[in-house]
């Protein structure tokens, strides 16, 4: 029997409140115990990580692999190799597909392809509604015996409160957290870019905060009502972190999650007209950046995530009225993330970054990852903190090129993935 041997790397392990500069022994795809190595193991192969970050494997929970339907944007396969290029061993992927994901026969195919092609590990969702019509309920029960790890209409955003409310009901019957696409329909109606300035500027219909901070104030008097865990994803609005914040003040099992463009672009960034800028939610102000910042900080927000969301070159080459929402993701979250609140600005420390990005998100979906606890699967992510390099869209091992940080530099990246004690990407 042999073994893979970490060496002097700064361990970083926000599960067991572990930050120290060590070795880490991976044995048959799971941590072990470095006795092992004198009195076990026949061979062990030996990483420097001198300098490095050792983090359990990262995890980002909403990701959308396109797959079945949208092969042109994504596959599971390409999309499983963008996550590790970007450092990621666990994603999480959104039902939005075709047909979509709101039946146990669909779960079954992404689970069983995903056995196939995927090199990381791939987790699906449920839809809440059939459809992602937000008209009559799934088959929650049923998903959740097929293996989701959470529902959620992401795209969509359910608009029948009474609905929603039965959904989280069943949700709690059966264990699994509700994830939602915070969207008011009404306050919203036609709008493309965040309504202020630059959107009266361009002629371009205006997206309210309050489109999203309407349903965000649902989901804390629903979940509060339901007691149960509802969280609010790709939150982007400075209301929206004052509702969070209040709401689990009181104890509500409410949370949040943030995209590395929430934090790095403001709506500034539209003014030519590029599609790479058009987001759901969209771009805000430098205001609402710094409320998202201060959320992350003090612990209101726990959690961040891509929103990973290919589209082919020639959707996105057209009118930005006709072009689709959504940009890449997983290759450049980590760096964005490192360089803005990490390095830059230094909202957060490395140790809690890296809490964000595994053991967070692990507890949220109950799953037995994020952590590089003994016996548990040797999902490691080694991290340069410092390795300054460029964004180069000719390099992604994603399908998709839809990005607006094509050229950008950053500081701060993954150099090394291992998934189950295998290494499967490496810079």
């Amino acid at each position: 029997m042999s073994g893979i041997l970490i060496r002097g790397g700064r361990i970083i392990d926000p599960a067991n409140n572990r930050d120290e500069v060590g070795d880490l022994l991976m044995v048959e795809g799971r941590i072990a115990d470095q006795s092992a190595i004198t009195h076990q193991l026949s061979a062990v192969e030996e990483i420097d990580a001198t300098g490095l970050i050792v983090s359990p494997g990262l995890i980002d929970i909403h990701v959308h692999l396109r797959e079945p339907g949208f092969g042109w944007k994504e596959t599971i396969e390409s999309g499983a190799r963008a996550a590790v290029a970007g450092g990621f061993t666990t994603v999480v992927c959104m039902p939005n597909t075709s047909p979509v994901a709101d039946s146990p026969s669909t779960i079954a195919w992404i689970k069983d392809r995903a056995a196939e092609v995927a090199c990381v590990n791939v987790l699906p969702t449920g839809a809440i509604s059939k459809n992602l019509a937000g008209e009559e309920l799934a088959p929650i029960g049923s998903l959740a015996q097929a293996g989701v790890v959470a529902i959620t209409d992401d795209g969509h955003c359910i608009q029948n409160n009474e609905l929603m409310r039965r959904a989280v009901e069943y949700a709690r019957m059966v264990g699994v957290p509700v994830l939602d696409h915070c969207q008011d329909y009404n306050l919203v109606g036609t709008g493309l870019v965040h309504e202020g300035y630059w959107s009266t500027l361009l002629g371009l219909p205006g997206w309210p905060s309050a489109g999203e901070e309407a349903i965000v104030a649902r989901n804390v008097l629903l979940a509060e009502l339901c007691e149960h865990q509802i969280h609010c994803q790709h939150l982007s609005a400075a209301g929206s972190v004052r509702l969070l914040r209040e709401a689990r003040t009181r104890g509500v099992r409410v949370s949040g999650e943030v995209c590395p463009h929430h934090i790095a672009l403001t709506d500034e960034s539209v003014q030519n007209f590029d599609t790479n800028y058009k987001m759901n939610p969209p771009l805000r102000t430098g205001r609402d950046i710094e409320a998202l910042r201060e959320g992350i900080a003090d612990g209101t927000i726990e959690i961040l995530a891509s929103d990973h969301a290919p589209h082919a070159g020639f959707e996105k080459e057209v009118e930005f009225d006709r072009a689709p929402f959504g940009i890449v993701g997983l290759e450049t979250e980590l760096g964005i993330f490192l360089d803005r609140l990490v390095h830059k600005h230094r909202t957060i420390d490395l140790p809690r970054l890296i809490q964000m990005l595994t053991w967070n998100p692990a507890r949220l979906l109950g799953l037995n990852a994020g952590t590089l606890s003994l016996g548990a699967a040797a999902d490691v992510t080694l991290i340069d903190p410092d390795l300054d390099w460029m964004v180069d869209v000719s390099r992604f091992e994603s399908a998709s090129r839809n990005t607006p940080f094509d050229g950008w530099k950053l500081k701060g990246r993954a150099v090394r993935t291992i998934v189950r004690g295998k290494t499967v990407w490496q810079l």
